[in-house]
């Protein structure tokens, strides 16, 4: 109640003529955050649900951290196995290193989309939306670790300003901003995105992880197979996750947990999902029967 108290002592200096009049946005959007408003519609019917998009985004980043913790530990493994010191390293020593490399990029997808989010609602006058809170943390977990801060910047900016503000926010946008960002990545620096490269850190971070030589290349399971080449992961590795790849994408365990979740909070829908495997699928056998290659 003390926190609930000290928003509502200071909420006048944010209304209209308060001296942080500027900041109202940034203020709603905090107290909308920590406590669901208790604002009802003054006409009509309406049904009043404790559950508001920020709870449900909430939600679904709760979903996400299985895949991006064990995509931490992955990081810090394939590491330690290019290094050829795996019987060396703890498992701590990886999740560790791992959680280093990659909280930088949580940070600044975090601070890049909600900083253009709030001076964006800022502007217009509007309440800030919810919709990054879930973007925020799958652009991380959809690029290689070695994404370069710099590159996550402009492709942050890309997919918040041209594939959901100008379209009206959250709700609005006929394109999903992650999917944006990564397709802006691939399409502006594909050497950073393509290639047996950029799938393991190779520099030490503040003493853990080993240092590994600039032209060291370890392939993934597809890439080996588009090589003609033999796999070298087992099928056990490839689902766990102990695969290099995307941060967030190896493990399908992680993935799996959170697709429970999901649907136990009937937050997704079972048909959505299901839909995805078929499409893909009917694709991949149309594919296979007009001899059509995929891009890869």
């Amino acid at each position: 109640m003390s926190l609930r108290n000290y928003l509502d002592k200071i909420r006048p200096n944010f209304e209209e003529g308060g001296k942080l009049h500027a900041f109202k946005s940034v203020y709603d959007g905090f107290d909308t955050f920590l406590y669901v408003p208790n604002e009802t519609s003054k006409s009509g019917t309406s049904i009043h649900d404790a559950i508001d998009s920020k709870r449900i985004m909430s939600l679904v980043v709760l979903s996400l951290v299985p895949a991006m913790l064990f995509g931490m530990y992955n990081i810090g493994y394939q590491n330690a196995l290019a290094a050829g010191k795996l019987a060396d390293a703890t498992c701590w020593g990886m999740f560790l290193y791992g959680m280093l490399a990659l909280l930088p990029k949580i940070l600044v997808s975090y601070i890049v989309g909600l900083g253009i989010e709030f001076a964006w609602a800022q502007w217009k006058g509007e309440e800030i939306q919810e919709g990054y809170l879930v973007s925020g943390i799958l652009i991380p977990l959809i690029i290689p670790v070695t994404t370069p801060l710099w590159i996550l910047v402009l492709a942050v900016a890309f997919a918040v300003i041209f594939t959901k503000e100008i379209f009206g926010g959250t709700g609005m946008n006929i394109f999903n901003v992650a999917l944006a960002a990564r397709a802006f990545l691939f399409f502006s620096y594909p050497s950073k995105m393509t290639g047996d490269s950029i799938w393991v850190a190779k520099d030490s971070i503040l003493g853990f992880g080993y240092t590994l030589p600039d032209g060291f290349t370890m392939a993934t399971p597809l890439g080996e197979i588009a090589q003609g080449t033999s796999v070298n992961a087992s099928v056990c590795d490839m689902v766990l996750g102990l695969i290099p790849g995307s941060v967030g994408e190896t493990s399908v365990i992680a993935i799996a947990i959170g697709a429970v979740i999901l649907l136990w909070t009937n937050i997704a829908s079972w048909k959505t999902m299901l839909s995805v495997f078929l499409g893909g699928t009917v694709m991949g056998l149309i594919f296979h029967s007009t001899g059509a290659t995929p891009i890869q």
